[in-house]
């Protein structure tokens, strides 16, 4: 790649993207690039005065902002559900604000797996993040399995990617449950949801989906699908903020089963504080609530969910597939993808196929994600060799990218990286 390449198509891009106009309602760092959304989203002047407006009431309600807030604190979780649920395809009492991904993962598993006789088998992926795979472990173990035996990880063909058939093939009689990824977090796959929970239904295995990496980036049709549940969290694309509170889903035909992991905040609230010992649980997704909300880990999504519904799911998804695309493109056709640049694409190149983040890989990927951070470049890396470059739509322009090509080129042209100590920052 030509120093200096003309970057006149990133400009006219940037001139003509519809949702450019809220790229100024977000703190963007000074003088970087901030493309790790898909880790931890940016501020929002929305998300934080929804923030101040929480600490705000209360300094003057106390505790009778419970339930004299506006909006009141005690039913917070719902009415976020209602406002998340547009974004997944669910009605509005499917969804709830709540928990985190992998205490939810829990609640949800802890509900779903019932092993009996030789049906006690979890299927999940070979590719799958690292803490899914220890709650199933942990959840086999309570229920007396070995993982060893009873955790079916799907392997991968190619190191990067989850083949659709290969999961349907695990999918035999002896499987109790099984949960996928939405979107790898390595590679930025996204799997076809649709086909998976068509194939599971038909098997009577309950399926649940992580979304960590899909949600607020793709849209999804969990009633449509028949998904039976899943899970994610709100500080990647939703943004809001680090360790944000997550959300989980539960399709209306297991409404009335008995969570797994029960709670207070999961009781029915028209008699939560009768304090009584018999369980009566909420009508709906909400059941599957287990504690008190954090109010300031769970207010902030209410100022971002304002941005997702202003600018909709559909357009944001249709910039994010572009960029995706548009950078892709880039490091193919100017030459970095090829020798003496040698990166690649471990990305599915196909526009359905694909999360809301490009994986970018490089034999020296440790050392280069970190020269492109110190000129200012914000990537995450994941071993042994991807480095994540996720376009925001709300916030990120195809300049940014371009130019993020370029800081690429220069890296390997001035062997910048290879003045740098090896291996990766504690936190990558």
């Amino acid at each position: 790649m030509e120093r200096g390449t003309n970057d006149s198509q990133a400009l006219a891009l940037d001139a003509a993207d519809p949702l450019a106009r809220f790229r100024e309602r977000f703190y963007l760092l000074p003088g970087r690039i901030y493309l790790d959304g898909n880790s931890l989203g940016l501020l929002s002047r929305d998300a934080e005065s929804e923030t101040l407006r929480a600490l705000e009431q209360w300094k003057t309600l106390g505790i009778d902002g419970w339930l004299g807030a506006d909006p009141p604190w005690f039913a917070l979780g719902e009415d976020l559900g209602v406002l998340v649920a547009p974004l997944v395809g669910a009605e509005p009492e499917a969804v709830v604000v709540t928990g985190s991904t992998t205490v939810n993962q829990h609640a949800l598993t802890a509900t779903f797996y019932r092993p009996r006789g030789a049906r006690r088998s979890i299927v999940a992926t070979a590719l799958d993040f690292p803490s899914d795979v220890y709650a199933l472990q942990s959840l086999i173990r309570l229920h007396g399995g070995d993982p060893r035996h009873d955790l079916v990880l799907v392997p991968s063909r190619d190191g990067r990617t989850i083949e659709e058939d290969d999961v349907i093939a695990a999918l035999g009689r002896d499987v109790a449950l099984a949960l996928l990824p939405a979107v790898l977090y390595r590679s930025g796959q996204l799997l076809d949801m649709p086909r998976l929970a068509a194939e599971a239904q038909a098997r009577g295995i309950p399926l649940g989906f992580d979304c960590a990496h899909s949600i607020g980036a793709v849209p999804h049709r969990f009633d449509e699908w028949g998904v039976d549940w899943a899970f994610w969290c709100s500080y990647k694309y939703l943004n809001a903020g680090p360790g944000a509170t997550g959300g989980l889903y539960v399709n209306r035909r297991h409404w009335g089963a008995a969570p797994g992991l029960a709670g207070w905040w999961g009781y029915d609230k028209s008699q939560q504080f009768d304090m009584v010992h018999d369980w009566h649980g909420a009508a709906a997704a909400g059941a599957w609530q287990i504690s008190t909300p954090p109010l300031l880990a769970t207010t902030p999504l209410r100022g971002s969910l304002r941005l997702f519904h202003e600018a909709g799911i559909a357009a944001l998804r249709a910039k994010s597939q572009a960029q995706t695309d548009y950078l892709a493109r880039l490091l193919e056709q100017t030459g970095l993808t090829a020798p003496p640049y040698n990166f690649a694409i471990g990305t599915p190149r196909q526009p359905e196929r694909r999360g809301g983040h490009l994986a970018v890989e490089h034999s020296d990927a440790p050392r280069i994600a970190r020269a492109l951070k110190a000129r200012g470049i914000i990537p995450d890396f994941r071993a042994p060799n991807v480095i994540r470059l996720a376009p925001a739509p709300l916030y990120t322009t195809y300049h940014e990218l371009w130019r993020t090509a370029e800081a690429l080129c220069e890296i390997i042209n001035t062997g910048e990286h290879l003045r740098l100590a090896e291996g990766r920052e504690l936190v990558a």
